[in-house]
């Protein structure tokens, strides 16, 4: 057995004890509990690899649960798979843009659940995560998960974070959709390129807060840059 421990969170005691026997098969330490609010405490004491999550869960839901540690906690690089039995759009759509890393929907594959644990545990990140990313006045604060604009902390969801962040660390150089989607959502995910579009557009509405949504600039036919003004062309 691995040094992997992944913490299951379901308040049915048989998901539970399925979910474990499945993992602990597949070789990594398990640890489940009933509520987000066990899950919490377990986590304040304790660290895990990864987290499976349903999204109704007693005392903290498993949605707030998973926004509570993707927002500026030492936890926002947990890996977290919701799995639930709610399969709208909507609801996946909503938890992904919260931070959730993968969403499976009841009834499942048991072997597709540890093919997408094994994905996202192995995943390595692509730039790096120094702690520091300046840009004009704006300056992004990786180990805080925080991003000051001319000295005001700006808030932002987990997954506007995410894109943010990546397109700071890379300014001036074009971006496709599909490696927006690849860079920020993960390979493992599939959701249409017009969600790219989306959380754009809604990033560019926080900015224009400062008078920064210049900042994010369209290139037709190819995808976006971020660039300040001076140096776009």
């Amino acid at each position: 057995m691995s040094d992997l421990k992944i913490l299951v969170v379901d308040d049915e005691y048989a998901v539970r004890e399925m979910l474990t026997f499945v993992l602990e098969n597949a070789g990594f330490q398990v640890v489940s509990v009933p509520s987000g609010e066990h899950a919490l405490q377990w986590l304040l004491d304790n660290t895990a690899d990864l987290v499976v999550l349903d999204w109704v869960v007693p005392s903290i839901s498993g949605i707030d649960l998973a926004q509570v540690l993707k927002v500026k906690t030492r936890y926002a690089s947990l890996p977290i798979i919701m799995l639930t039995a709610r399969n709208e759009v909507d609801n996946k759509v909503h938890a992904l843009e919260m931070g959730v890393d993968d969403y499976m929907t009841k009834p499942f594959s048991t072997k597709e659940l540890v093919a997408r644990i094994k994905v996202l545990l192995r995943r390595q990140p692509k730039y790096d995560h120094s702690k520091l990313v300046c840009v004009g006045d704006l300056i992004l604060n990786a180990d805080q998960r925080q991003l000051l604009v001319d000295g005001q902390e700006l808030d932002l969801t987990p997954i506007e974070y995410k894109l943010l962040e990546f397109l700071m660390r890379y300014p001036n150089k074009i971006h496709s959709r599909k490696r927006l989607l690849e860079e920020v959502w993960g390979r493992s995910i599939y959701i249409e390129e017009r969600t790219v579009d989306v959380q754009i557009g809604r990033m560019r509405i926080r900015l224009s807060e400062y008078g920064r949504e210049k900042l994010i600039q369209t290139v037709r036919g190819l995808g976006y840059r971020f660039s300040m003004p001076n140096t776009a062309n």
